[in-house]
């Protein structure tokens, strides 16, 4: 087995690097202070092909694989966990479903500017009193064109973007079967506004919101794949996005294990520092054990989708594990650091 990275991966981990500690760290504090969206931070992502990383060049993106785009998210998240789930929506929740389903007119109107980052793009699923499941969202034709009638809840960049894919039934009593997907472009759609954007508990510079639809219009070419193909567009379009998810976690645990090293060699108890104590140091190790093996499980997956092969399993398995990885490694990174732990302004991290 080769763990070894290509080339291009290592220029890939190493700009991204670069930028969170130059561009973004330095703000990331404020920005979730303020609830502030990083507008210029996003623009300048966009320049880095960094939110279309796996997309091909000729619809906007980095033409990179999924691999890369793993490797420069956790590097986006140590910096800034709302920036990296900013990068992972737009990556992988809005452009992948364009590009794997959409017809070439779709990719050149939909994709290109997303995955440029002239826009942002988020993806409509959840609703209210239950997530994927059922969805009450319906689109109905009219003419030559689909009216849309319902609420997403909870939609990461909701606030800011300008395109989304939502899911929404389109024959009633068939089940899954009847769920299809739709792109649009949020800004010509009458009917569509934004309704809440909710209040958080951390992550506070990447807005949640409700996407609300009454009586909105779009027309019949903004159907994405075949009628009643939605849930499985889904499902495959989720698993993708687990991939950005554990990402984002192993960032977020590896900025809170660097932060508890500094720390520990610093701060001094009986006389020496407390990585001198082999509780301390059984923490940080445990915390850096989980947070390899989740990289590691994360990287399997993303180079199974970049080589086309079955993934679901594999995205699953890592997102769970990094997921709680990242936890556990907050947990002792608060105790290790104890009334340093939570300061104020340290929720990006």
């Amino acid at each position: 087995m080769n763990f070894a990275l290509t080339e291009e991966q290592r220029m890939v981990r190493e700009m991204a690097a670069r930028f969170a500690e130059s561009e973004i760290r330095p703000k990331a504090a404020q920005l979730d202070e303020t609830h502030a969206h990083p507008a210029e931070i996003v623009k300048q992502l966009g320049e880095l092909k960094m939110l279309g990383i796996a997309v091909p060049e000729e619809y906007g993106g980095g033409g990179m694989d999924y691999v890369s785009y793993v490797l420069a998210l956790i590097e986006i998240s140590k910096a800034c966990a709302s920036t990296g789930i900013i990068m992972s929506v737009n990556n992988s929740l809005y452009c992948f479903p364009v590009y794997a389903y959409g017809t070439e007119a779709q990719k050149k109107k939909y994709l290109n500017p997303c995955a440029s980052g002239e826009y942002l793009g988020c993806y409509g699923l959840t609703e209210a009193g239950a997530g994927s499941d059922p969805v009450r969202t319906t689109a109905v034709k009219d003419g030559d064109e689909w009216v849309i009638n319902g609420e997403k809840k909870f939609i990461t960049n909701g606030n800011v973007v300008r395109y989304a894919v939502i899911a929404a039934v389109t024959e009633k009593g068939k089940g899954y079967k009847g769920i299809s997907s739709f792109v649009m472009d949020l800004e010509n759609t009458p009917g569509f506004k934004v309704g809440r954007v909710e209040e958080k508990m951390g992550i506070l510079a990447s807005g949640t919101a409700e996407l609300m639809f009454e009586d909105a219009r779009l027309p019949t070419d903004g159907l994405l794949g075949k009628e009643g193909d939605g849930f499985r567009q889904m499902l495959s379009t989720l698993d993708g996005g687990r991939i950005g998810i554990a990402s984002q976690a192993i960032g977020i645990g590896r900025s809170v294990l660097e932060d508890a090293v500094t720390y520990a060699k610093t701060r001094e108890q009986f006389g020496k520092p407390i990585t001198s104590f082999q509780a301390i140091q059984w923490k940080l190790a445990d915390m850096a054990t989980e947070l390899d093996a989740a990289e590691l499980l994360t990287l399997r997956a993303a180079w199974l989708e970049s080589h086309k092969k079955p993934y679901e399993k594999e995205a699953v398995m890592a997102k769970m594990y990094a997921s709680d990885a990242a936890m556990r490694a907050s947990v002792e990174g608060v105790q290790i650091l104890g009334g340093y732990g939570i300061p104020h302004g340290a929720s990006h991290a």
